[in-house]
C-alpha cells in the first residue's frame, strides 16, 4: 500500500453546553451578536457554542513547483510571477498558499481541474514534497520533521480517502479495512474487531466476508472511508471521493459523510470541484486558481461577497437561501416557543417550506437540540426573494 492510501486525520471536537442565549438586536437580513464566555466562540455554521481551540493544521507559504529552474526563484526580493516560472522552465502547482483548518471542521478547497487543489493536499501529508514553506500539524513543522517520523504521523494521525477507490481486490471487506492496523502490527482479534465496528459505522454491517468486486461503487466508497477511519486518525483528508459516483449515489454518500461527521467531529480537508458539493458539506470553504488560494470564507462570505470577478463567476448561479444559514437571521428567544423549529446550521431553503402551516416564527435548535434563537417568517421571504 503507498503512503496516500494509508489513512485519514481526526480528532474529536469538544463542545461546550451555551450559556444561553445572550441579549441581542436582530432581525431580518441581519447577523445575530451572541456574545459567548471568554475562551468560548459561537459557531454560526452549527449554531453550537464551542471551545475555542489553535488551528489543527496551519499552512504558511508553501509552494510547489515542479521544473529544475524554478526553486531557484523562491526566496528572492519579489515574489516569482507566472513570467518568472515560465522564464526558468517550471510550473508553480502551488503558490504561496496560506491556510488555517480549525479542529472540528470541515475545511474544503475546490477549484477546477489543474487548479492546484490535489497537489496542495498532497502537499499537507508530504506524499508530494513542498519547495518552500510552513505546514504545522499540531504546532509540529511537517517540513522539519524525518522520514520516520512522518511515516509514523500518517500511521497513526492521518487519513485518505482517494477519488478512486484502491481497494485491494484480493481481500475481503473486512480485510480491507483492517489492512492499515496489520501495517501497524496490531494483533489480529483486536484490529478485526476494530475493522468491524468501523464496517457497521458506514452502514456495511453484513458485508465484511464480500470482495470489492461483488459491491456497487457506493459500497466501495464506504469501505474506503471505514478503512481510512480504522486508525482514528486526528486530520481526515478527502480528495474528490464521491466524484465518481452516480449523481444519487453522490447524494447519498454526501448525507452518510455529514452523518459521520455528526457524530465523530473529524477535523477534515475536504478537495471538489462541485462548487454545490462544496457548500453542502462546508464550514468554510478555499476556492483555487492557477495555484494559489483566491479567497476562503464561509459559504455565506464566498457566495455574498466574492473577493474577485473569478469567484463571483463561481458562485453566480447559486441561490442565496442555499447557503445562508439559519443561525445568521435569527433573533432572541422572546417568550414561548413556537412549536416547529429549524436547525441552526440549516440552510435557509429548508426553512421556507416549515412557514406553509401558518406558522410566523421557527424556534432555532444547536446541536443539541437546545433552542437558541428563533426566526420570522419575514427573515426567511426576504432571503428567498433576493434569489
Amino acid at each position: 500500500m503507498d503512503g496516500g492510501q494509508r489513512a485519514a486525520l481526526v480528532r474529536l471536537d469538544q463542545e461546550v453546553e451555551a450559556p444561553g442565549p445572550a441579549p441581542a438586536s436582530g432581525g431580518p437580513g441581519r447577523f445575530l451578536e451572541r456574545a459567548a464566555p471568554e475562551g468560548l466562540r459561537f459557531d454560526y455554521a452549527t449554531g453550537r457554542t464551542m471551545a475555542s481551540h489553535e488551528p489543527k493544521l496551519v499552512c504558511r507559504g508553501v509552494w510547489k513547483i515542479f521544473g529544475a529552474g524554478g526553486k531557484s526563484l523562491i526566496g528572492t526580493a519579489s515574489r516569482p510571477t507566472s513570467a518568472d516560472l515560465r522564464a526558468a522552465g517550471a510550473v508553480g502547482a502551488v503558490r504561496d498558499v496560506n491556510i488555517e483548518v480549525r479542529e472540528g471542521e470541515i475545511f474544503v478547497i475546490m477549484g477546477l481541474s489543474g487548479s492546484g487543489k490535489s497537489t496542495l493536499v498532497r502537499c499537507l501529508s508530504r506524499l508530494i514534497e513542498p519547495t518552500s514553506g510552513d505546514i504545522l500539524f499540531n504546532g509540529e513543522n511537517l517540513l522539519a520533521a524525518s522520514e520516520a517520523r512522518m511515516i509514523e504521523i500518517r500511521r497513526h494521525q492521518m487519513g485518505m480517502v482517494f477519488q478512486h477507490f484502491a481497494l485491494l481486490p484480493h481481500l475481503t471487506v473486512l480485510a480491507n479495512v483492517a489492512f492499515p492496523l496489520e501495517i501497524q502490527g496490531i494483533e489480529r482479534a483486536a484490529r478485526e474487531e476494530r475493522a468491524r465496528r468501523m464496517i457497521d459505522l458506514v452502514g456495511l454491517a453484513g458485508k465484511e466476508t464480500a470482495f470489492p468486486r461483488e459491491l456497487s461503487g457506493g459500497q466501495q466508497q464506504r469501505v474506503g472511508i471505514a478503512r481510512s477511519l480504522a486508525v482514528e486518525p486526528e486530520l481526515w483528508f478527502l480528495d474528490e471521493p464521491f466524484s465518481a459516483l452516480d449523481p444519487l449515489i453522490r447524494r447519498e454518500m454526501q448525507d452518510e459523510f455529514l452523518r459521520l461527521q455528526s457524530v465523530l467531529k473529524k477535523t477534515i480537508v475536504f478537495i471538489t470541484h462541485d462548487f454545490d458539493e462544496a457548500i453542502r458539506l462546508a464550514d468554510r470553504i478555499a476556492i483555487m486558481k492557477d495555484g494559489e488560494i483566491v479567497q476562503a470564507g464561509t459559504p455565506e462570505d464566498l457566495v455574498l461577497n466574492p473577493a474577485t470577478p473569478y469567484v463571483a463567476e463561481f458562485t453566480r448561479s447559486v441561490a442565496r437561501a442555499k447557503v445562508v444559514k439559519v443561525a445568521s437571521l435569527m433573533r432572541p428567544l422572546n417568550g414561548v416557543l413556537p412549536p416547529a423549529s429549524i436547525r441552526a446550521a440549516a440552510p435557509i431553503a429548508e426553512a421556507a417550506p416549515l412557514f406553509s402551516a401558518g406558522n410566523e416564527a421557527l424556534a432555532v435548535l444547536d446541536g443539541a437540540g437546545k433552542p437558541v434563537g428563533l426566526i420570522d417568517r419575514a427573515a426567511v421571504v426576504d432571503v428567498m426573494m433576493r434569489g
